[in-house]
């Protein structure tokens, strides 16, 4: 995201908000601000946060976390205040990419800005997978769940 958005978003605004190739600069707190409302609820499977310097911070953490981040998006979909952005995010951490497909719910607030985030993603099998002994783990223990 290197252009200011600002609502009211449309599927391509969108598209943009959810696309940061490998290299490119994260979105700023300014960026950030301009697109998600002040009390902002967001929840992913690893945090639920509130506010919008709440999300800043976990979005900037995640950042200082990896070697690269990138996001891409598929899919998007808007319904009156409700949007979906189907996307596939990797990190990098270590010399290992990370790949997790993903689908985030927006909600949207009176003045257009997004007031409630909800990613939804297999967070168990894309990072524990890759790991030596531990990936078979998780693998055998998916397959007792759905087999």
């Amino acid at each position: 995201m290197s252009a200011a958005l600002t609502p009211p978003f449309s599927q391509d605004s969108l598209r943009q908000l959810f696309t940061k190739p490998y290299g490119a600069p994260a979105p700023t707190a300014e960026q950030w601000r301009q697109a998600y409302a002040n009390d902002v609820h967001f929840e992913d499977p690893t945090q639920s946060r509130e506010g919008v310097e709440a999300y800043i911070l976990a979005q900037q953490g995640l950042m200082q976390r990896c070697d690269d981040v990138f996001l891409e998006a598929d899919a998007v979909a808007i319904d009156g205040d409700t949007a979906f952005v189907e996307w596939r995010m990797g990190l990098k951490i270590k010399g290992i990419e990370f790949l997790y497909p993903g689908t985030s719910r927006l909600r949207f607030g009176a003045d257009g800005r997004i007031m409630d985030h909800r990613d939804y993603f297999d967070f168990v099998g894309p990072t524990f997978g890759p790991v030596p002994l531990v990936g078979g783990f998780v693998r055998w223990l998916y397959k007792r769940f759905v087999a």
